[in-house]
């Protein structure tokens, strides 16, 4: 048996836990994976002895329990990888982890008006100016990513990296969402769609019988 776990959350709304499930799945770490649906009577149960606050993802590894996705990230790309999560030339390695950051920390706009929900498409959707102005921000930065470091392969920094899974939810989102994009963004977008895990974790949200309504949109 694989000595990691990952808790993670309901995959059809789980962006957060969608991050370090599709970095070890495609870096080949083995792990078993345990799911907790959200908002149920017994979620406070299931989640409380891993001391996260109640959020997913959490990863546990022997004894040790790690929680917050970026944390899970940088953990298993040191302790599994060789720290060959982030990209090994220093000017790619310090953009990759600022736009992580930046994903990590930003976007707020972009979260709660197109929650992740893989069951559903949606057109034409009304966005806030806020929500706008973010789009164009993580365009620029995919662009940017592709542009300057992404020349040997599909990703943004051409080999899969940290920087794809904290934003692979964010890809899923722009074509739930049916957000307008450029190439590079579009080309971007369908890299991470062809990823046989991701369609995996997208059959399997569609399949979840849950309904959380606070992240189901109504337009």
């Amino acid at each position: 048996m694989p000595s990691l776990t990952l808790i993670i959350g309901n995959k059809n709304y789980s962006s957060w836990s969608l991050r370090p499930w599709i970095f070890m799945k495609q870096n080949q770490v083995e792990f078993t994976e345990k799911r907790v649906a959200l908002f149920t009577e017994t979620t406070s149960q299931e989640l409380s002895p891993y001391h996260s606050d109640l959020k997913v993802p959490v990863l546990q590894d022997g004894d040790l329990v790690i929680w917050d996705s970026l944390s899970i990230l940088e953990y298993v790309s040191e302790q599994y990888l060789a720290s060959n999560g982030w990209p090994q030339d220093p000017k790619a390695r310090a953009v990759a982890r600022s736009v992580s950051a930046e994903m990590h920390s930003s976007f707020v706009n972009v979260r709660n008006e197109l929650p992740m929900n893989c069951r559903k498409k949606f057109q034409n959707i009304k966005l806030s100016s806020g929500a706008e102005r973010e789009i164009e921000r993580i365009k620029t930065l995919w662009t940017k990513c592709r542009t300057e470091f992404g020349g040997e392969g599909e990703w943004l920094f051409g080999k899969y990296s940290i920087a794809d899974a904290m934003f692979a939810p964010v890809a899923l989102r722009f074509e739930g969402y049916s957000i307008p994009l450029g190439t590079v963004e579009t080309n971007y977008v369908q890299s991470v769609l062809q990823q046989p895990d991701v369609i995996e974790w997208i059959e399997a949200g569609k399949a979840e019988k849950e309904i959380i309504e606070a992240d189901e949109i109504k337009i």
